[in-house]
């Protein structure tokens, strides 16, 4: 349609050349026959994108019903999502009071930790206490050797004592039984010539001589006395002791109203404790109720009405039992004698005795682990005390 247009509006122009013609016609033919060919390969390229367009259609189509299909899906799903969300909003509610008792714990093991910084810091103390006691029983093992070491110097020391101690208490006691023998002998002369001359011959002394007389006769029976004593004493230390218990009120009882007996005029008040028990040896603390409640008889014979007691009180904490009397008393400044043998603050004539019963008190007490002593004032009467 171009070239018709071009040849029928264009009349006046000039003639051309046949050849020229030809050839562009020739071209122009070459051209319609490319363009022909371009058309054709447009043409098999629309019918390709057609073909393309209908398999894309197919596959749309499929997408499309997958797509309605995925919506139906995604219509359960998103149920199930709502049901989640709802699960979920539940969860959120359940994690704020979980946070708010998570913040409370957090608090709380905030608390801890400060109480733990101060427990830490006590526990450091405690160990710094720790080894400075360590230190400390380093030392005090080290003085422990020490004196362990001196102990059993001492230990030694004693036990050689104690054997010293008792080859000594035997010879003494060898001694005094040899002495007493010996004394015996000649004192039994004495007594017997003594006695001869006061039956046979009394009469015919002077005054004076009756009086030296009698002198010898009495010392006679003072000297067989503290023989007697003497060998007493001596057995005291090498007696074997049973330790049981006792009751040591009914004890004193018995002994006091015994003595009575023997001085049935006397007006005598007895005040003794009752059931007072302890472990002691019966022979023994009979001895030592004798001889208490024999001096408290001897010291209140001037006393219109005696009053004797035995009793228990407590020293320094300790149980004391105690014998007092309201008699004749006796000056402190020499209470240190009372308890050494044969040692008297009266005179013979006013309260008779060898001055040996004290002595005996104190070893018996001692040999029962106790101590005993005496307080006194004169006029005023005393008071015996000892612990067992």
């Amino acid at each position: 349609m171009t070239i018709r247009s071009s040849l029928t509006e264009q009349p006046s122009a000039p003639a051309i050349n046949l050849e020229d013609y030809q050839r562009a016609m020739l071209n122009i033919l070459e051209d319609a026959s490319e363009e022909k060919a371009r058309l054709q390969e447009t043409q098999r390229a629309i019918l390709n994108v057609l073909e393309d367009f209908a398999a894309e259609k197919s596959r749309q189509e499929d997408t499309q019903r997958a797509a309605l299909n995925i919506l139906e899906d995604f219509s359960a799903e998103k149920a199930r999502l709502g049901e989640m969300q709802r699960a979920a909003l539940n969860i959120l509610e359940d994690f704020a009071a979980e946070k708010s008792r998570l913040e409370d714990t957090q608090r709380a093991a905030i608390n801890i930790l400060e109480d733990f910084t101060g427990e830490k810091t006590r526990l450091e103390q405690t160990q710094r206490a720790m080894l400075n006691l360590l230190d400390d029983f380093d030392m005090e093992r080290e003085k422990t050797e020490a004196a362990n070491l001196q102990l059993r110097g001492t230990i030694d020391s004693l036990r050689r004592a104690k054997e010293a101690a008792d080859a000594a208490n035997y010879e003494l006691e060898a001694f005094a039984y040899s002495v007493s023998h010996d004394l015996r002998a000649p004192l039994r002369s004495i007594a017997g010539f003594g006695d001869l001359l006061y039956e046979g011959y009394f009469d015919r002394l002077d005054e004076e001589g009756r009086d030296s007389l009698q002198r010898i006769i009495a010392a006679t029976e003072r000297m067989g006395q503290l023989i007697d004593d003497l060998l007493k004493l001596s057995r005291l230390t090498r007696t074997e002791m049973t330790r049981e218990r006792h009751n040591l009120s009914e004890m004193a009882r018995r002994i006091a109203e015994a003595k009575t007996k023997f001085e049935p005029d006397r007006k005598v008040e007895l005040v003794i404790e009752p059931n007072l028990f302890a472990e002691v040896d019966e022979h023994l603390l009979g001895v030592v109720f004798e001889n208490l409640l024999e001096n408290a008889f001897k010291f209140t014979g001037k006393c219109e009405l005696a009053r004797i007691e035995f009793g228990l009180t407590s020293k320094d904490g300790k149980p004391t039992y105690f014998v007092k009397d309201n008699g004749t008393g006796f000056n402190m400044a020499y209470v240190g004698k009372l308890f050494q043998p044969f040692q008297r603050l009266h005179s013979a004539n006013d309260f008779p005795g060898t001055g040996i019963g004290l002595a005996t008190v104190r070893r018996i007490i001692q040999r029962h682990g106790g101590m005993v002593w005496i307080e006194g004032e004169k006029g005023k009467g005393a008071t015996v005390y000892f612990t067992l």
